[in-house]
């Protein structure tokens, strides 16, 4: 047998690669006081199918924004493109009335962290920055991602947020292995937001998704490498840091109860990716 067809599992056995079964995996690493995923947690090949259509539609909606997004416009008009291409392609807007938020889409802007309210009034101008954060449900599957918009020309301080979270997000990414840890790709976010002189929020994180808008478990982006949950196959979660340009702390706007304010009014970006562990690897299902 070649060395690279062995999966040593932490039991200290060899075992033909793949050959485990899962639940005996994940049992090895428990006895070890590791922190694994329920059975419930991990999708089933059937669910997954599900929420890649899902998500193929949630890709599609910010991919129709990106051709709409334009100085001038209001944040309601964005509202009303994912609302309208969500409902034509069959798909439920995953934010609309989810404990009470109105709109269908979150639009955050500069010192806006997140959960921005869509609203008519507030109209997008030259050298703004802002999140577009699309969640969509389809026959009963969610998925969730967000991207960076750039109005016009932006600042020089801006334009490096946006690089440094999109450099923070692809670390994260590759830190993702099955068998290794959620603290993993934390600790891939935050040394290199910190090595930039940027903060990482650290209240508010990504989490599970698929059968349910907030699923098990709570995604931190400030956690030790080799702590916090296993990745286990069948896992599916976001990866979306808030990194801002000052201070982590924040405030919620006391009249809407939803958006999220730096408290320093600095700059904030964030980026989210939506994934799967699979047994060779971290699979993006919508960005």
């Amino acid at each position: 047998m070649e060395r690279n067809d062995l999966c040593w599992c932490g039991s200290g056995k060899k075992y033909k690669k793949c050959h485990m079964p899962i639940e005996e995996r994940m049992l090895l690493h428990a006895e070890k006081g590791e922190i694994v995923p329920t059975r419930q947690l991990l999708k089933t090949p059937a669910q997954i199918a599900k929420i890649r259509e899902s998500a193929a539609l949630n890709t599609a909606v910010l991919d129709e924004v990106a051709k709409h997004i334009r100085i001038g416009m209001s944040t309601a008009e964005i509202d009303e493109i994912v609302h309208n291409f969500t409902v034509k392609h069959g798909g439920i807007p995953a934010p609309l009335d989810y404990q009470g938020f109105p709109k269908s889409v979150c639009t955050s802007i500069n010192n806006e962290i997140c959960h921005g309210i869509p609203d008519k009034e507030i109209i997008l101008k030259e050298g703004d920055i802002i999140n577009v954060d699309v969640s969509t449900i389809l026959d009963g599957y969610f998925s969730d991602a967000s991207r960076m918009f750039k109005m016009g020309k932006v600042s020089e301080r801006a334009e490096r947020l946006i690089r440094v979270t999109e450099e923070c997000v692809e670390l994260g990414l590759a830190a993702a292995k099955p068998w290794g840890h959620l603290g993993d790709i934390a600790d891939a976010i935050n040394t290199h937001a910190r090595a930039n002189g940027y903060s990482v929020v650290e209240e508010i994180g990504g989490h599970g998704i698929g059968l349910a808008f907030h699923e098990d478990p709570f995604v931190s982006y400030v956690t030790p490498k080799g702590s916090e949950m296993l990745l286990v196959p069948g896992m599916m979660f976001t990866i979306e840091p808030m990194i801002n340009e000052g201070s982590p702390d924040f405030f919620v706007d006391e009249d809407n109860g939803w958006t999220v304010y730096t408290i320093d009014d600095g700059l904030s970006a964030q980026i989210e990716y939506m994934v799967l562990v699979k047994e060779d690897g971290v699979e993006v299902l919508t960005k």
